[in-house]
């Protein structure tokens, strides 16, 4: 009797972004049927998981703005065959990447005691193990791991997110994509 095959997984990421990216992944509309006929959907951002197992195709949204960013980036980077940085502010930094015109110190002051509606009459700014350490400097996807694709946009266009996953699934892996300026530094 034969065994029947599994289907790859897909799994995906939000970071620093504002999870456009991901609404564009639902735009495909009625497609999503189609691909979910042909993977498997494991984590994602409305999923609770304590453990990223192995998958295909992994979409990161989103810049690398703080540690948790950064360690979750790496432990999909590990566990996916194939790494899509999936939208500008994943491959660019975008708007996430503002931030680094000032220092950390800098943007924690505006966010928690400085704008008109502030209400913090004690002057704490929250530290601790339940918020993640903001980094000195926003990053990108391809700054911090090896991007096997990268899908700019802001956010990508529907029709092209469809193309690159299905264009993968059918094994016809298009030519991997390299930023040049992988090595850039943001001032």
């Amino acid at each position: 009797m034969a065994t029947k095959k599994s289907k790859p997984i897909v799994a995906t990421c939000w970071l620093a972004g504002c999870a456009g990216c991901h609404m564009s992944l639902l735009d495909i509309d009625e497609r999503i049927v189609a691909l979910s006929e042909l993977v498997d959907f494991s984590v994602s951002p409305i999923t609770d998981f304590k453990e990223l197992p192995e998958v295909d195709i992994a979409l990161i949204e989103g810049a690398v703005a703080n540690e948790d960013n950064m360690e979750v980036l790496k432990d999909f980077r590990k566990k996916a065959k194939f790494l899509i940085a999936f939208g500008d502010c994943a491959i660019f930094g975008n708007l996430p990447a503002m931030r680094n015109a000032f220092t950390v110190k800098e943007c924690l002051e505006e966010a928690f005691l400085d704008t008109e509606s502030t209400v913090n009459p004690n002057g704490i700014i929250p530290t601790g193990e339940d918020v993640p350490k903001l980094l000195p400097k926003v990053l990108t996807v391809p700054q911090v791991v090896k991007t096997d694709y990268n899908l700019p946009g802001c956010p990508p266009d529907a029709d092209a997110i469809w193309f690159l996953l299905t264009e993968l699934l059918a094994g016809r892996v298009p030519e991997p994509t390299e930023i040049p300026y992988r090595d850039f530094k943001f001032d």
